[in-house]
């Protein structure tokens, strides 16, 4: 009971570090690691080992995949490949299904980009049809808005999804395919289906006073085609290498395509497809394509320093035996790792605003529970950890205030509309996972 409480201690240091000391989550998460570590009973010759085994078991694999996978981005936000590929499913879907079109546009969109740099890729296309068509904007906007939410909080290479695979040492291919099965009809309820009922009953009055409309040279931009292949080469390489054993290639052609679908490789890769068709022909020059890198890695860091964080957390629970008690008293309960997870990612999330923390923070705790049980499916672990640091954002996430200002929203508005929005997402990503548990 006393590492119980030694454990909860150190999750309300993170909390408060957060919201009440306003301390970087980096900053709160090393503190409350000391804390667990030194209240526990763990050797203080040996703390030090330990908080840096973990930083760098969770930072090893990571660190190259999330500055790819930003630079990708990047890529795709400056040469407009990010609305290429709106435009076409607005041509596609026509104005009668534009919620239909932006969520479509919004979820492929978020696969390899960070949810804010979604947000500035899709919004001003929403806004734009939101002029033309004279639709309520929400029922526009919350699905293009759905479909960058799940795909950032459940689908790799996001740095949650990526940070909880290597934290529960689940499989990347598989993670990926039952994300995509899990997201797609989240993201239906969330978006089309929840816009449609509340845009009966809200419509925003003002506009939006961060989205200036500019015209836009479609000459300039990069083909539809191109646009589609970079922004989900990494997608297609990783799940072909999920399949590979399936298809019955062995020997050196199954190695080969397991190295190019491994998330570090797969990535490269479209960052090199990326550079060429994005930049070069676009015509980027050598120093402008320098620049854009560079820039990539001014965000990147807070979000290596709290996932390193997250995994020093761990490996202090692992070491101090916090851990293993945690386990034995979860066996008692007989309570389910998934839902063990969800709540504990959930609670998180509610306290102090960041999906990443949350995730990564939850990952830590019932990562060395799982170790005293057999049959757990890591993959839907990482999901159902992933669906709980989506629920109940509110005024202390950035996405909310993200959210509120580019759709002109009022602070009751947005809550009515996009933390709603995040908390289906999140139970009914959840409950998804827990049906699909149940068959494999």
């Amino acid at each position: 009971m006393f590492h119980l409480v030694v454990a909860l201690l150190s999750i309300i240091i993170v909390i408060i570090g957060v919201t009440l000391f306003k301390w970087h989550a980096f900053i709160s998460l090393l503190v409350a690691t000391l804390f667990l570590a030194i209240f526990s009973g763990l050797s203080l010759d040996k703390i030090v080992t330990s908080i840096e085994t973990g930083v760098g078991g969770t930072l090893g694999h990571l660190v190259g995949i999330l500055a790819l996978g930003t630079i990708l981005g990047k890529l795709m936000a400056e040469s407009g490949a990010g609305i290429q590929v709106s435009n076409f499913f607005v041509r596609t879907f026509g104005i009668k299904r534009l919620p239909w079109a932006m969520l479509l546009a919004g979820f492929i969109t978020g696969i390899p980009v960070f949810f804010e740099v979604g947000i500035l890729i899709v919004l001003p296309l929403v806004i734009s049809l939101h002029k033309t068509s004279k639709q309520n904007l929400l029922l526009i906007g919350l699905p293009a808005i759905a479909g960058l939410s799940i795909a950032h909080g459940l689908i790799p290479p996001h740095p949650g999804a990526i940070a909880a695979i290597g934290i529960y040492n689940a499989n990347m291919g598989k993670v990926l395919l039952y994300s995509l099965i899990i997201a797609i009809p989240s993201a239906i309820l969330a978006g089309p289906v929840f816009a449609k009922w509340i845009t009966k009953r809200i419509t925003p009055e003002q506009e939006s006073g961060l989205i200036k409309m500019e015209d836009i040279d479609n000459k300039k931009l990069p083909g539809t085609g191109i646009s589609f292949l970079v922004i989900l080469l990494p997608v297609i390489l990783m799940i072909f290498s999920a399949l590979v054993p399936f298809i019955g290639l062995s020997g050196g052609v199954k190695k080969f395509f397991g190295f190019i679908g491994s998330p570090l490789i797969a990535l490269l890769i479209s960052v090199f497809a990326a550079i060429y068709f994005l930049g070069f022909r676009q015509g980027l020059n050598k120093n402008r394509m320098k620049t854009l890198v560079e820039e990539c890695f001014v965000p990147v860091g807070s979000i290596l320093a709290i996932i390193g964080a997250g995994g020093g957390f761990k490996q202090i629970l692992i070491d101090s035996g916090v851990g293993d008690t945690i386990g034995e008293m979860a066996q008692h309960f007989s309570l389910s790792p998934l839902v063990l997870a969800f709540i504990i990612a959930g609670l998180i999330r509610i306290a102090t605003g960041s999906a990443t923390v949350a995730l990564t923070t939850a990952a830590g705790i019932v990562s060395p529970i799982i170790q005293h049980m057999t049959g757990v499916n890591l993959e839907l672990l990482v999901i159902a950890t992933g669906a709980g640091s989506l629920m109940f954002s509110h005024v202390n996430d950035a996405g909310f205030w993200m959210v509120k200002e580019y759709l002109g929203l009022s602070v009751p508005e947005t809550l009515k509309t996009w933390t709603v929005l995040e908390t289906i997402l999140s139970f009914v990503a959840f409950g998804l996972a827990l049906i699909i548990d149940v068959f494999i």
